[in-house]
């Protein structure tokens, strides 16, 4: 069973400006999930809203402006309302690097599925990985739009 899900994608922005669109609450809801309740910042647990696909709690675990942000999810859960540390859950991660031309790399990693019960394991791996290419679609769509 794989592990890991890693995404890597160019946009054409520059480094602060694709930070703001992931780590801001009024800008991820842009391309991500549909709302953010409450306080989006590390060591709160915010809920995202995904409209008919459910609400999902989870806990921001780290923000280094410009470069990094994290959080902690419940792959598979189309309503996880609770702690997040209290289940078996995933680490999502965003790196951010500066590349040619004034646009940068975003490098996506999702980690933990195999720590996943055996039955939530397969298809929450393979759910995401077609969720985390259809979203980040989304993130380079929103740039390439403004």
């Amino acid at each position: 069973m794989q592990d890991v899900i890693k995404r890597e994608i160019t946009i054409n922005a520059a480094k602060e400006q694709v930070y703001d669109a992931i780590a801001n609450p009024d800008k991820v809801i842009k391309w991500f999930p549909e709302t953010v309740e409450g306080t989006y910042k590390v060591g709160e647990q915010p809920v995202f809203g995904f409209g008919d696909h459910g609400r999902n709690q989870v806990l921001i675990t780290a923000a280094q402006p410009h470069e990094y942000f994290a959080y902690r999810w419940v792959p598979g859960a189309n309503n996880f309302l609770g702690d997040v540390l209290s289940v078996p859950n995933t680490l999502v991660e965003f790196r951010i690097e500066d590349s040619a031309n004034g646009s940068c790399k975003v490098t996506l990693t999702e980690s933990g599925f195999s720590e996943l019960p055996a039955e939530l394991m397969e298809a929450s791996f393979k759910q995401n990985s077609g969720g985390w290419e259809f979203m980040l679609g989304r993130l380079v769509t929103h740039f390439e739009a403004a």
